[in-house]
């Protein structure tokens, strides 16, 4: 018992003892006492290597010459909003002198079905057979890389002809057609000579060639097909036909199974294409009942943008044959719809039409459309009659004839594009026989047809690299077709919304200041915060839905959507918000007020909208130096300006385009350029930069000569509001840790179309003269930036003047760290509760800097650097949150992609294998004899339900839109301090944390050995995807937000000949359409 006893007080000792210690281990004012001296060190080390002292100082001294001004944001939105309408008013002219020019030579031009004519084929020009001879439609084609167009080689004196592969290219009508269209050639260069920011010109005709100018290669798709279709695309479709409210009706009876449903599901995709954001759509399968694919929009019309076409497209895909089609039912349903849309004024209210999918109508439709649609017949009808039966070809025409709509067989998968297309023909007939040119403008749209145009997603903001399309519909003029309304094509020009968004110059707006444009819609045409692609492995990917994004969920603290009505609605006004905006890829939270102004842009569907933050945002200040002067200090070697903005205009005459921004400038400056268009505000202000920013150039040299560099102090830069920058490297490119950092490649830190640099932006929210210190992990290269601002004072007001920072490696502020946080041995430790002398180095302590984000600016694991605090120690993040230190900020993504896990067969199919493909025809051929001589087709083959697939069920992570929650942080500067113990189990964590003065910094030290992972999780910054249970998400979806619709509508005109909708065709399949067919099925198989 004695022994026993002795044992226990041993042990109470023990446990006395560690808890003493855990309680007494850290004094705080040893690490108080450390932070003060970290604090001086880091401002010598800044202040001389930056200079920051020194350009205040120049600031100050030339305070008497500043004018300092308000922006009013009230007038410059309209002035920009001007310069934004003569610029698209140019590009409208353009397409006007081609629709005239081309509806002049249709009308001189009689039909010649014995017509020979060449042209340069874009696919075959600079082509040559194996004996070494031009091939037909090639011939020799000059081309000459230009800088206008992204580099391409093109040819500026001629436009050349894309043929999809599924046309035939010396058909007597496209012959014709192409013979018309070379009178656009001198209309082209005519264009581009009266405007030469003009871009790609073109002509889509009806018959489905494209005529392109500049003339280019066209470059096949991987299959080595041409498969663009100028007809697919929504400036074709949008200027061919009014808005529409469309109900597809698919017959998925027994009857319609193998090929007929393939041909059925490829025929409704097709349809879903010719759909853009101004029409509405809804899809209905039948058999003996009446179901929605999407259950979630009984009984209503769905706005058909890019996210819902993708949607239906899906639930199409999975749609399974099954009983007796029972057509009455679901037809009365379709006209339901579409008379309650039209009775409550939704949907586009213009055209209506129902397309019927079926390989058969049995029944007796005559009182349906008694009830519904006669005698007025405002919904239009089209019937696809699928599969080779002709048994009910004439019911199903009589359906189309007797509701103003078209009829059509579609026999084989490349049948569908072209029978799909009529019906935009028949719905065109008023507009062209009212010869109404409407113009339209589109949606936001990449091109990656083109050449080269996906390379330069990786270089440059990527929401302005998108583009919008003018366009206009061309009609025959000819009295003899006039009711027949017969649509030549479409005529157009694309417009790159990065010109388009240089008319709001980045230095006006300020750091956080922006402008963008939205549609009618309420979908954005360009805005900073548009993320259009994402990452799919190494590939850079379009988003499903990149230009359905509505503003509501870029300002989604506009919850009230106050400002996204008033823009959609075409209203001018302004607006303010307190936002929660974030920098650097979403990890910073900045707490920012907003001011929006806004205005509509004349004669186009778009309304232009502008951000200046409230405060600094909306200062600027004008100083006064001569050109000489300023001109001297413009052509220091350490100077650069913004390559992507404009100082001056140099797309205009092309003989300035070989010149850089600041090559231009200098050049216009000194006179040599008199006739360059130059912003002289923002010249003046540059010229003002360069020469108070000169001293730094002779303060840095200075520094390299006559004192010794600290080993890692790497480079010192500057920038102000005018784009003008200047950079010293201490360090030559073998000793840099940093290498990339501000390098043309390095986007972030430089001044960008869409961005002040990050180091000015971070600068610009902190205290004048306090330096914010920040951890940059460049794929695994770590280092430290110090940026502060500098500001110049007049009338009472201080603006910002810029931002100077220096970059350094880890080495460096580990030495200085290290040496701070060191007690020596002979400390006196009289005074000191706890334990002393204290020592960062050592194992029992683990000593992090984090800044006020929360992220590890140093620690003894350079693996941590970089990281979030409470990643790597969530029980002392979790305290420090309680304790109110660190505060929770709520973000949200609109724009995410998450992922979907499901399984698919994999599309690597051993097509080539003669096993596998005999196996498949045998066992097609035996179950599909009677029907194998009609219904042959190698594309149906492919997709057949007997078809034999040797490999296996394959797991992919695919990614899908979704929304996204995730957490930011930000420090309580008014916590200078704090200390605490975590019970964690069997031990208990002590720690203290110190702000750094004069910093955005914290020191904080806690226990090493202390394990609590098992009472406190990681806190993660990992985004979680926003679910909604199936009645909210069926609410979101279906529901319309305001819009405006399109100001013209063209329906119905008396002398229209309905007479004309179709026929049964005579089935012929010559070898030229079933090599098409073979070769569109590569992509087919992908596609369905």
């Amino acid at each position: 018992m004695e022994r026993g006893s002795k044992m226990h007080q041993v042990w109470g000792f023990l446990l006395l003892w560690v808890s003493i210690q855990a309680q007494m281990k850290i004094p705080p004012e040893t690490v108080q006492q450390w932070a003060s001296i970290l604090s001086s060190q880091l401002r010598v080390l800044s202040t001389k290597y930056s200079g920051s002292l020194l350009l205040q100082k120049k600031l100050k001294d030339v305070e008497p010459i500043i004018q300092m001004y308000d922006v009013a944001g009230v007038d410059l939105v309209k002035d920009y909003a001007e310069q934004i309408e003569r610029m698209l008013g140019s590009k409208m002219k353009s397409v006007k002198r081609l629709a005239e020019s081309a509806e002049d030579a249709d009308l001189y031009h009689d039909f010649n079905a014995s017509l020979e004519f060449d042209y340069y084929n874009s696919m075959l020009i600079n082509t040559v057979d194996e004996d070494g001879n031009t091939v037909e439609l090639g011939g020799e084609f000059p081309l000459e890389e230009n800088e206008h167009f992204n580099k391409m080689p093109v040819n500026t004196q001629q436009s050349t002809i894309q043929v999809p592969t599924n046309v035939y290219n010396k058909d007597p009508n496209i012959l014709n057609s192409i013979y018309n269209s070379e009178a656009l050639n001198d209309v082209f260069m005519a264009n581009f000579q009266k405007d030469p920011t003009l871009t790609w010109q073109y002509f889509g005709s009806s018959t489905g060639f494209f005529r392109i100018y500049p003339g280019i290669k066209w470059t096949p798709d991987s299959n080595g097909v041409a498969a663009f279709d100028c007809r697919n695309r929504n400036w074709y479709i949008q200027a061919a036909t009014s808005p529409k409210d469309i109900i597809i009706m698919v017959d998925i009876s027994g009857s319609m199974k193998g090929l007929k449903m393939t041909i059925a599901k490829h025929t409704i995709n097709t349809i879903l294409d010719t759909l853009g954001e101004n029409d509405f759509v809804n899809v209905i399968a039948y058999t003996d009942y009446v179901r929605y694919v999407e259950p979630c929009f009984k009984g209503t019309l769905v706005q058909a943008d890019l996210d819902n076409r993708e949607h239906f497209k899906l639930l199409v895909d999975e749609l399974h044959v099954k009983g007796e089609a029972k057509i009455k039912n679901a037809m009365k349903e379709s006209f339901k719809i579409l008379n309650e849309a039209r009775v409550k004024g939704q949907g586009s209210m213009c055209n209506q039409a129902i397309m019927l999918i079926t390989d058969g109508a049995m029944e007796d439709f005559e009182s349906v459309f008694e009830e519904f649609n006669w005698p007025d017949r405002r919904v239009r009808v089209f019937t696809y009659l699928i599969g080779r039966e002709m048994t009910f070809a004439q019911n199903t025409k009589w359906i189309a004839c007797n509701n103003k709509g078209y009829y059509t067989h579609v026999s084989t998968l490349a049948d569908v594009q072209e029978n799909v297309m009529e019906y935009l023909h028949v719905l065109s007939r008023p507009m062209v026989i009212n010869h109404d040119h409407d113009i339209i403008w589109t949606e936001a749209y990449m091109d990656t047809v083109l050449p080269k145009t996906k390379e330069l997603f990786n270089t440059k903001a990527q929401s302005l690299l998108l583009m919008t399309s003018v366009a206009m519909p061309v009609f025959s003029k000819k009295k003899e077709t006039l009711s027949h309304g017969i649509l030549l094509g479409v005529v157009g020009t694309d417009v790159p919304l990065m010109e388009v968004m240089k008319l709001a110059p980045r230095y006006m707006l300020g750091a956080h200041g922006y402008a963008f444009l939205i549609t009618n819609n309420g979908y954005i045409l360009a805005h900073p915060d548009l993320r259009p692609l994402y990452k799919d492995g190494k590939k850079l990917k379009p988003k499903p839905n990149y230009n359905s994004v509505d503003l509501s969920e870029v300002e989604w603290e506009d919850s009230e959507e106050t400002l996204r009505t008033a823009m959609v609605r075409g209203e001018t006004g302004s607006h303010s918000l307190n936002v929660r905006a974030s920098v650097e890829n979403g990890r910073r939270p900045l707490f920012l007020v907003n001011e929006y102004f806004y205005t509509n842009i004349d004669d186009t569907p778009f309304s232009f909208g502008m951000v200046l933050t409230k405060g600094h945002g909306k200062l600027m200040f004008v100083g006064n130096v001569s050109v000489e002067e300023g001109l001297h200090d413009l052509t220091s070697p350490d100077l650069s300006i913004a390559s992507e903005w404009t100082y001056c205009e140099t797309d205009i005459d092309p003989a300035h385009r070989k010149y850089t921004q600041l090559q231009a400038a200098i050049r216009y400056l000194l006179g040599k350029e008199p006739d360059l268009e130059c912003d002289e505000v923002l010249l003046q202000q540059t010229l003002f930069d360069a020469v108070v920013t000169a001293p730094m150039e002779a303060y840095w040299n200075a520094i390299v000569l006559n004192d010794r560099v600290e080993p890692g102090m790497e480079a010192a830069f500057l920038g102000t509001r005018a784009g003008l920058m200047r950079v010293m490297r201490y360090a030559g490119t073998e000793a840099r840790v940093a290498k990339k950092f501000l390098t043309p490649s390095d986007k972030e830190n430089l001044f960008t179309i869409d961005h002040f640099p990050l180091w000015y932006r971070l600068a610009v929210e902190n205290p004048p003269g306090s330096f914010f210190y920040y951890p940059v992990d460049d794929k695994g290269v770590k280092f430290v930036v110090a940026t502060t601002s500098v500001t110049v004072s007049a009338q009472g007001k201080t603006a910002i003047a810029g931002a100077v920072g220096l970059q350094m490696s880890l080495d460096l502020l580990e030495k200085t760290f290290w040496a701070i946080t060191k007690q020596g041995s002979d400390t006196d430790c009289s005074t000191i509760e706890g334990l002393c002398p204290l020592n960062c180095e050592s194992d029992d302590l683990r000593c992090l800097l984090v800044d006020n984000h929360g992220f590890i600016l140093l620690s003894k694991e350079r693996k941590e650097v970089g990281r979030f605090v409470g990643e790597v120690d969530g029980a002392v993040m979790a305290t420090l949150m309680k304790m109110g230190m660190y505060k929770k900020v709520s973000l949200f993504d609109y724009q995410a992609m998450c992922k979907n896990s499901h399984h698919h067969t994999s599309s690597a199919r051993p097509l080539l294998s003669p096993f596998y493909g005999l196996v498949a025809i045998i066992r097609w051929i035996f179950s599909n004899a009677l029907m194998f001589v009609l219904d042959f087709n190698l594309c149906g083959l492919w997709h057949s339900d007997y078809y034999v697939d040797a490999h296996k069920q394959k797991k992919v992570e695919a990614l899908v839109p979704c929304e996204t929650a995730y957490h930011g942080f930000t420090y309580d500067t008014s916590v200078k301090e704090a200390n605490s113990i975590i019970k964690c189990g069997r031990c208990q964590k002590m720690f203290v944390v110190q702000q750094i003065p004069d910093t955005n910094l914290l020191l904080l030290v806690t226990e090493a050995n202390c394990d609590c992972s098992r009472q406190y999780g990681p806190i993660l910054l990992q985004p979680k995807e926003i679910k909604y249970i199936a009645t909210v998400k069926c609410n979101r979806m279906k529901t319309q937000k305001v819009r405006r619709r399109p100001e013209s509508c063209h329906a119905y005109h008396p002398k229209e000949n309905a007479k004309d909708c179709g026929g049964a065709c005579t089935i012929w399949l010559s070898m030229w359409l079933l090599c098409a067919s073979l070769l569109l099925c590569g992509p087919l198989v992908h596609m369905t």
